[in-house]
Order: structure tokens, then C-alpha cells, then sequence
């Protein structure tokens, strides 16, 4: 497979709005209405339903996770690159005009396939400061 490709592949896998598409499909919204306008799983979980919010955020790492492992185990090569237009197809998606979410659930799903020690660290960090920091305007 050759670079261009890859970056292709990733970008486009990366770019599926799931926030986008769960929430119009089973809440009838639009999330890009609500709170923060972006598609990610923090502003899902404004929309009102815990299970599409958490939905869209394995969604959200795994749209990371799947490709990145088969391009570790084939083309280790291309691992930064690939990681990097996931990244920017999640937070730049074409789908939606170029308006994605922040990027925070994607990156841990990149950061578990480049490290999956300094990914779990960033994800025990990352939950820890959204409870304590957002415990009154979310009740999980």
C-alpha cells in the first residue's frame, strides 16, 4: 500500500461523524445545535442521552484504534502519519463542512496505539479532570 493511500484511508476513516450520525438517527438532533456546537462525545452527552454519548466515544477511539493497529502491524512506517490524518479527519471531517469535534477521544485512540501505557495515563487523567471539573453540569 502506498502513502497516499494511507493517508487517504486514514483520513476518511477518521472523518466518520459518529456524534453527527447517532444522535440525528436515534435522538432526532442535531448535535452541532447544542452546547459547544462540535460532534465529539463530551458534547453528545449534552444532547441528553448517557448511552449515545458513551456510544460515540468507543466509536470515537475505535474509528483511531482499528486502523492504526493494521497499519503498525504492516506498515509501521506510516504510524505517525496515519495517526495524524485520523486526527485531523475526526477534527476537520468533510462530511460536515470541515467542522468536527475537538479531537480528545480520537487522540486517546491514537495515543493507545503509539503507547498504550502513556494512553491509558492520558485517558485516567483526562476522566479525572472532566469529573471533577464538569461534576454539576453532568450527571453520569
Amino acid at each position: 500500500m502506498n502513502l497516499q493511500l494511507i493517508i487517504i484511508i486514514s483520513y476518511f476513516l477518521g472523518s466518520i461523524p459518529f456524534g453527527y450520525i447517532l444522535t440525528k438517527i436515534f435522538l432526532k438532533k442535531d448535535v452541532r445545535t447544542i452546547g459547544s456546537g462540535n460532534i465529539g462525545a463530551t458534547n453528545v452527552l449534552r444532547a441528553g442521552n448517557k448511552i449515545i454519548g458513551y456510544t460515540t466515544l468507543i466509536l470515537d477511539v475505535l474509528k483511531a484504534i482499528l486502523p492504526l493497529i493494521f497499519i503498525k502491524i504492516y506498515y509501521i512506517d506510516y504510524l505517525y502519519i496515519s495517526s495524524l490524518c485520523v486526527f485531523l479527519g475526526h477534527v476537520f471531517p468533510i462530511w460536515l463542512k470541515f467542522k468536527g469535534g475537538k479531537g480528545v477521544a480520537t487522540y486517546v485512540g491514537i495515543l493507545c496505539c503509539i503507547n498504550l501505557f502513556l494512553g491509558f495515563l492520558f485517558a485516567i487523567i483526562w476522566l479525572i479532570l472532566f469529573l471533577f471539573l464538569n461534576i454539576h453540569h453532568y450527571h453520569l
